[in-house]
């Protein structure tokens, strides 16, 4: 989240697409009910009419997989209408920015692409620059080469017509949507928000998707203020935290780039000058890597041995690490080992039924989870014969969330400290107390003559006497920061060196422990402002800031905007107000870079023309299966997203498959269902899986409400008991009509409800720059069973 949970009661306007918070983040609906009942507007969009829709102002549905042509839609409707603020726009953003003649975009590719590689050459996706590099600038937005130009062209396409037709949505909802949520923000002294969870990204333009909705939001002015915002709705507590500290696979802590074996990182000095950016906030990157590889390797890091750099395990160039791409090795005898801390794929994961027959091919597999989970017993699956299995599968009791203590980051950055609540049962154990041993038996097992096993026997891993709460103290220290030479905690990360005299294991978080005292564990409900931002509850990343980007809250002057969604301002000598300046508190609007409110951001501005994989901007293309063809361009589907050729990708055409599958979450049950299956109480109230199906569909299909029903794909099968629902209806996409199901996801063969697992029917292909699932959006048929 930019901004964070409370902060929704101050928006006069919340967009919630491909989210559904009533059900699945039900906290978050007291904030916006409390917004609502101030006047705010609640749209929801989604394939379903969910207990959030109920709530709603405006209601659309939405067809899988159709978000960019909505976004873009809307950013036509908001260009053409003039619903931006000048200043912000052509000051805060790169709107202004004059882009090289050889940019262009055609029949839905953009210039440099090579249909072999199914990549980009991005060497034309630059911006004109004078002398010393400095972007060349049109701040009356008027010249063609503008970004703000040729993002009003790219989107012209966009019409209302066009939007209403391939979303399924009808053009009278889609206008009321674009006049409600246009008029949300800046130009007319109010702000709005933008909630989305994984109905916006599991899809293959997922990270497009999120762009898009950041572009509107730059273009609306609703970033860095109160009420606004682009918030993601994580799918639990710490799944922020998860990412902050390095889970994805080609990130380290604090989203530094993990290294790639190749000359650009060959030694630690390659690897700063590879990803230090020339200007920008980036630029101290050599000072957080440094600081990370000290606290990882301690006096084993030194300046002589590049802080053990080579230490680090370095990815294989062109190689991907993600989730679907293990799988395809493992299905592909390329993997020996796999560990699964609270994992359960053979449920949670895309073409489950393959992702199962790739675990057959493993040396052995840890599961380390509350409950005997589908994954662990993989081999006892029904259809399977176990004596052809040879996976040896070891099972480690865990605690449960109330039974360890720590510290987690919910979506808003808020790092809070979660005390112990009753000891764990018999032999299960915390996941910290879990890695802590493993690593202490791993290093007694290593060589100290082997140069192999050098950087697993020099690595750091000194917390205390093994104490649970000792280990949990002396790790969040070392996440916070520390002077090498007196081993004093660090104030904040602008402490960091580059000389090996700081350590700090996740710079972002680098002040939430300084001195003595854990600034996670404070619960101060002061409120001064009365906006919810409480500043002395928990801390808050980077620097316990609430609100990034928060100088986009004021104008040029430092003067804020309006009054009333006033979080900082200039006082003539220093930044005050409610929240920490996302910059130097001193530094004037007039200083170099003072009117700068995107640090992070090489030129200081927010990107409305960035480059991910599919292009500077996000463009609609299809799903990996869809019904229909796309109606902006000749390329139905997302032209660099990667098509592994196995037999975990079978593709079904709508001619065989012709209706729209999709997967949600009930609040009753929890991801995979591993907890919530196992509890009496849960399982009385949703006990068996179910699929919802329309009204229309059930009469053509002859189904009645709890018939048993066949839903197939080309990849799999699955059977659910028929909810025959309004919630679910038919949608009209380029003039045919589409049936639509959506089957919940938290079903598998153990527990004390069962039921076939609706990731039997996904497919294994991901987004083109995250490789997440494309779970939201398949083709199917329907069948009493």
């Amino acid at each position: 989240m930019t901004n964070h949970w409370i902060d929704l009661k101050n928006t006069d306007c919340a967009l919630i697409i491909g989210a559904n918070p009533a059900e699945n983040h039900p906290l978050s609906m007291k904030w916006l009910m409390e917004a609502r009942n101030k006047g705010a507007k609640l749209i929801v969009v989604d394939p379903r009419f969910t207990r959030t829709a109920s709530r709603s102002d405006i209601y659309a549905r939405l067809r899988c997989g159709t978000d960019i042509a909505f976004i873009g839609g809307l950013i036509n409707y908001v260009l053409s209408h003039h619903l931006y603020n000048d200043q912000y726009v052509a000051k805060y953003t790169n709107a202004a920015f004059l882009v090289n003649d050889g940019f262009g975009y055609n029949d839905g590719l953009f210039t440099g692409y090579d249909a072999d590689t199914r990549k980009y050459d991005t060497s034309t996706w630059t911006y004109q620059r004078d002398a010393n590099g400095v972007p060349l600038r049109d701040e009356t937005l008027s010249d063609s080469r503008t970004v703000f130009q040729l993002m009003r062209i790219h989107y012209s396409r966009y019409t209302a017509a066009k939007v209403a037709a391939v979303t399924g949505m009808s053009e009278a909802v889609f206008n009321e949507i674009a006049s409600a949520y246009g008029n949300a923000g800046l130009r007319d002294n109010k702000s709005g928000t933008i909630l989305y969870a994984m109905g916006g990204t599991q899809h293959t333009v997922g990270s497009q998707n999120v762009k898009a909705y950041a572009m509107l939001q730059l273009l609306l002015g609703n970033i860095g203020r109160p009420g606004g915002g682009v918030n993601a709705l994580r799918g639990e507590s710490n799944v922020q935290g998860s990412t902050d500290m390095g889970l994805l696979n080609n990130s380290l802590p604090g989203y530094l780039s993990s290294p790639v074996a190749s000359t650009a990182y060959e030694t630690l000095d390659a690897y700063n000058k590879t990803e230090t950016p020339a200007s920008g906030y980036w630029t101290n990157k050599p000072k957080f890597f440094i600081s990370l590889l000290k606290a990882w390797w301690g006096a084993n890091a030194t300046s002589a041995n590049e802080y053990a750099y080579q230490y680090l395990p370095k990815r294989v160039s062109g190689k991907n690490y993600s989730f679907i791409n293990l799988f395809e090795s493992m299905y592909d005898n390329t993997i020996d080992g796999l560990f699964c801390f609270g994992q359960n794929p053979v449920v949670g994961g895309p073409n489950a039924g393959k992702e199962s027959a790739a675990l057959a091919n493993l040396d052995w597999l840890v599961c380390v989870d509350l409950f005997s989970t589908e994954t662990a017993n993989f081999w006892q699956r029904p259809g399977v014969d176990a004596e052809k299995v040879d996976t040896e599968v070891f099972l480690l009791p865990a605690a449960a969330s109330f039974e360890k203590e720590g510290s987690i980051s919910n979506s808003g950055r808020w790092i809070q400290y979660r005390w112990k609540a009753a000891e764990p049962p018999g032999q299960a154990r915390s996941d910290l107390w879990i890695i802590y041993n493993l690593m202490q038996r791993i290093q007694a097992m290593a060589s100290k003559d082997d140069p192999i096993d050098k950087p697993l026997k020099e690595l750091t891993w000194n917390y205390g006497s093994g104490d649970e709460l000792d280990i949990v103290d002396l790790v969040a220290q070392e996440i916070n920061g520390y002077e090498v030479a007196t081993g004093g905690q660090l104030p904040l990360f602008s402490a960091l060196t580059d000389t090996g005299s700081t350590a700090s294991g996740c710079w972002i978080m680098c002040g939430m422990y300084p001195a003595a005292d854990n600034l996670t564990k404070r619960r101060d409900d002061t409120d001064p402002d009365g906006h919810g931002h409480y500043r002395n509850w928990s801390y808050s990343w980077p620097a316990n800031r609430r609100i990034l980007y928060n100088r986009a809250s004021a104008n040029l002057d430092g003067v804020p905007w309006s009054e009333d969604k006033k979080i900082i301002s200039w006082d003539g000598s220093k930044w005050d107000g409610y929240d920490v300046p996302d910059f130097a508190g001193t530094k004037a609007p007039t200083a170099a870079g003072g009117s700068d409110p995107f640090i992070m951001k090489p030129e200081g501005v927010g990107g409305l023309f960035s480059i991910l994989n599919e292009g500077p901007f996000p463009e609609h293309y299809e799903p990996y299966e869809s019904p229909t063809t796309n109606t902006f361009s000749s390329i139905d589907f997302n032209p660099v997203a990667t098509i592994l050729d196995t037999a975990m990708n079978a593709k079904g055409s709508v001619s065989m498959y012709p209706v729209i599958g999709t997967t949600f979450r009930y609040s009753e049950h929890w991801q995979t269902g591993s907890m919530t299956r196992n509890c009496t109480w849960l399982q009385e109230l949703i006990p068996t899986q179910t699929v919802e199906i329309s009204r229309t569909l059930a009469n053509a299909k002859r189904i009645s409400n709890g018939d048993r029903v066949l839903i197939k794909t080309a990849r799999g099968r699955m059977y659910a008991n028929a909810m025959i629902t309004d919630r679910i209806k038919p949608l009209v996409v380029n003039g045919k009509t589409f049936e639509v199901i959506a089957v919940p996801w938290h079903f598998g063969f153990m527990g004390l409800t069962t039921g076939d697992s609706a990731n039997n029917l996904t497919c294994h292909v991901g987004d083109a720059n995250t490789m997440i699932p494309e779970y939201k959006a398949f083709l199917c048929t329907v069948a009493r069973g």
